[in-house]
């Protein structure tokens, strides 16, 4: 009898043990932004890239588009050295080996936000299409108030 409860005791606390080491293990669910690259683009903590799924930001590389500067400063302010959640949907990354995902800061969809700044154009590419019919209502909000590269809309 003292040899069974001595195995279920060892038993339990192994598994106590290795439960422990599990769940400190797992990555955490946010990560820290290291650098904001552009309007779309940031390296988060370990340096990966994170493309923005669902839009697209007017350039500042290699040539300074019209909003470019003023897409990449409203990311920075967004983002930059905050912590943020990313969310996958069908592709893990682009052909340039960019992480792709929808990025959160809180409850806050970066990826919707800046288009509804009216710094970013609402873009589907396919597969990856779990938000789109959000961000192009974003998109519509930001022409309907003349918004960032939509303020000569009529």
């Amino acid at each position: 009898m003292v040899t069974q409860t001595r195995i279920a005791w060892f038993l339990t606390l192994t598994i106590l043990l290795v439960l422990s080491t599990v769940s400190c293990s797992t990555p955490s669910d946010e990560i820290q932004v290291i650098e904001v690259v552009d309007g779309d683009t940031i390296i988060i903590e370990g340096g990966s890239r994170v493309r923005y799924i669902g839009v697209d930001t007017p350039e500042i590389y290699p040539d300074i588009e019209t909003y470019g500067i003023d897409a990449w400063q409203a990311n920075r302010g967004l983002v930059e050295g905050k912590k943020i959640h990313l969310e996958k949907d069908v592709s893990d990354t682009d052909k340039y080996g960019r992480l792709l995902r929808y990025v959160y800061v809180g409850n806050i969809l970066i990826n919707a936000e800046l288009v509804r700044l009216g710094l970013a154009k609402a873009k589907a590419y396919p597969p990856d299409i779990k938000y789109q019919k959000h961000l192009s209502r974003m998109e519509i909000e930001a022409k309907e108030n003349r918004r960032g590269i939509w303020i000569q809309q009529k």
